[in-house]
């Protein structure tokens, strides 16, 4: 179905979950830009919450995210307190505006807290913002998931769950350090079920050391067994340069470029077979699951979560390292947990770095956006569409894209080049260079 043209892939990209990316963030922002955008919140704003858990009981070798050890009662405990006075924070600076519809935790991975914990903060959050029945979604990690943790969602109401599964062959677990046995995943979607949630995302991977299309085959054949509601198929990204605990994954075994197209497209390929609809360029849905949904409604969005349902304009991060976005403007927490811990403490935003949005950023952002969610967007408000044009010239040749005077339209087979497609609409990518990952 897809034809591979390594040219096309050769550039590494970003994926395009913000416009602009983290890269072009800035020490230049700060938490009085924090506070200016929250003080703009209208008293209607359709919000969302992130909340940040950077702790996990074990560390995997390829995982890119801030995360590090829930080896010590205090620590957890110590983050868990300072994390409350956050949301207290953030809280008494919108005075009542804004209305949350949904409330995320992410990580790491928010089960390396207690039950309990997590039951105070999502009490805490309905109670600070006045959110009645939010949506709630949950990262878990399927190792140490037990009945008291999904007793807990089902007791806060958590109606989505993303499992980190990456694959089933015990063999490519072992070389990626995230050991887990298929048993202990059914018996997680099994308590998940039990617990009245009603959308299970499974999260795979491709490009994995010593992967071939028959393992990445079986464990798509053993999620959609297991009845997984919604896939992310991610291609892995070997950048021990930026991760040195990828130091520990044996280079040499990993997939090249052309074994990992043809991956990508067997995932495609075998999850649409199997009845999910491909959502995006690399989420699949089952028909009637929320974001199938909107994405067939033409409301599908992409933030920093990935592609999603949620078409709320402000996101609001809350943890060490968390981004919040508004429209004019995009800001990352203290990476740093000490300096997080600091700033906090002294009842002042933990805003670190971040980047205004100047009009010309929202529009490409805009466009952007509805090139990967909608497959097609209007350049109109963007001035050097000529020089965009030249820049896809090679992608119109191949009839991986086509122009209705300033819409741009991606081709069904142009799916694992949209992001490289999307990076000639942004103004900061200059000459490649090795921060992103491989396109595909």
């Amino acid at each position: 179905m897809w034809t591979y043209h390594p040219d096309l892939l050769a550039t590494p990209v970003p994926r395009y979950t913000s416009y602009p990316t983290a890269a072009e963030f800035h020490a230049g922002v700060g938490p009085a830009d924090l506070a200016a955008a929250l003080d703009r919140v209208a008293a209607d704003a359709e919000l969302s919450l992130y909340l940040h858990i950077p702790f996990c009981h074990q560390i995997c070798w390829y995982c890119g995210c801030n995360t590090g050890a829930a080896n010590r009662t205090a620590r957890l405990d110590g983050y868990l307190a300072r994390l409350s006075e956050e949301i207290e924070l953030v809280a008494r600076r919108l005075g009542g505006r804004g209305r949350v519809g949904r409330i995320a935790f992410g990580g790491g991975s928010p089960n390396a807290i207690t039950p309990q914990a997590f039951l105070r903060l999502v009490g805490q959050i309905k109670t600070a913002f006045g959110a009645a029945a939010p949506v709630l979604s949950v990262e878990v990690d399927p190792r140490g998931f037990d009945a008291a943790w999904a007793a807990a969602l089902a007791e806060a109401g958590a109606a989505r769950v993303s499992l980190g599964v990456q694959t089933f062959d015990p063999a490519i677990q072992m070389a990626i350090g995230r050991v887990q046995p298929r048993a202990e995943i059914a018996a997680t979607v099994d308590l998940l079920r039990e617990a009245g949630v009603e959308s299970i995302n499974f999260d795979l991977m491709y490009g994995l050391p010593g992967q071939t299309d028959q393992a990445l085959d079986d464990s798509i054949g053993e999620s959609v067994a297991m009845g997984a509601d919604r896939l992310a198929v991610f291609g892995y990204a070997h950048v021990p340069h930026l991760i040195p605990r990828q130091r520990r994954i044996d280079a040499s075994a990993l997939p090249d470029a052309e074994a990992r197209f043809a991956q990508a497209a067997l995932a495609h390929e075998k999850l649409v077979a199997d009845g999910y609809a491909a959502i995006g360029f690399d989420h699949f849905a089952k028909p009637g699951d929320a974001i199938a949904v909107a994405a067939r409604a033409g409301r599908l969005r992409r933030n920093f979560q990935g592609f999603t349902e949620d078409e709320s304009e402000v996101v609001i991060g809350l943890g060490a390292s968390a981004i919040s976005e508004f429209p004019d403007l995009l800001m990352q927490n203290e990476k740093n947990g000490g300096r997080w811990h600091m700033a906090v403490s002294a009842g002042r935003f933990a805003a670190a770095r971040g980047v205004r949005r100047s009009i010309d950023d929202q529009w490409r952002a805009a466009a952007i956006e509805e090139l990967l969610c909608q497959g097609r967007a209007d350049l109109g408000g963007i001035t050097d569409r000529s020089a965009i044009a030249l820049r896809l010239a090679r992608f119109a040749t191949h009839k991986l894209i086509r122009w209705e005077g300033s819409v741009l339209l991606l081709a069904p087979e142009s799916l694992p080049y949209a992001r490289v497609i999307a990076s000639a609409l942004d103004a900061y990518r200059g000459p490649a260079v090795m921060r992103f990952s491989s396109a595909v």
